[in-house]
C-alpha cells in the first residue's frame, strides 16, 4: 500500500515512516501541502495521513484539496491538538472529508490497523 504523510514535525515523520516500511508500506512524507500534492501527481497514494495544525495551509484545507482533487482516496487526519475554542477539530475533519482519525500520541500497532481497515491489503 501507497501511505503519504504530511506532517511539520520532522521526528514524526520519520517515526511515521519507519513505522509504516517496516509493516511493508510504500511510504512517503513532506512537511508541506504543496509538496503533498505534487507527491500525489508523481504517485498517487492509497492513503494520506494529515497533520491537522500546520504553518501554511493547515490539515483542514488539506483534507478539502485532496478530497476534491482525488475523492476516492482514503484520508486520515491526526493532531494532539484537538481543542481549541471549544471545538474539536479531528471531527471538523471527518466532517469535511477525512474518513477516520488519530489523536497524537498513538501507538504504531494502533496506526497499522486503522490504515489496514482502510485498504485492505489485496491477497
Amino acid at each position: 500500500m501507497r501511505v503519504l504523510v504530511v506532517d511539520d514535525n520532522a521526528d514524526l515523520l520519520s517515526s511515521m515512516e519507519l513505522i509504516l516500511s517496516a509493516a511493508g508500506h510504500q511510504t512517503r512524507t513532506c512537511d508541506d501541502t504543496r509538496r503533498a500534492i505534487e507527491l500525489n501527481r508523481e504517485e498517487p497514494a492509497d492513503v494520506l495521513i494529515t497533520d491537522i495544525f500546520m504553518p501554511g495551509v493547515d490539515g483542514l484545507e488539506t483534507i478539502t484539496e485532496f478530497r476534491s482533487i482525488w475523492p476516492h482516496l482514503k484520508i486520515v487526519a491526526m493532531s494532539g491538538g484537538g481543542h481549541i475554542s471549544k471545538r474539536d477539530y479531528l471531527s471538523v475533519a471527518l466532517k469535511i472529508g477525512a474518513d477516520a482519525m488519530v489523536r497524537k500520541p498513538f501507538e504504531p500497532q494502533a496506526l497499522l490497523e486503522l490504515v489496514g481497515q482502510l485498504v485492505p491489503r489485496q491477497p
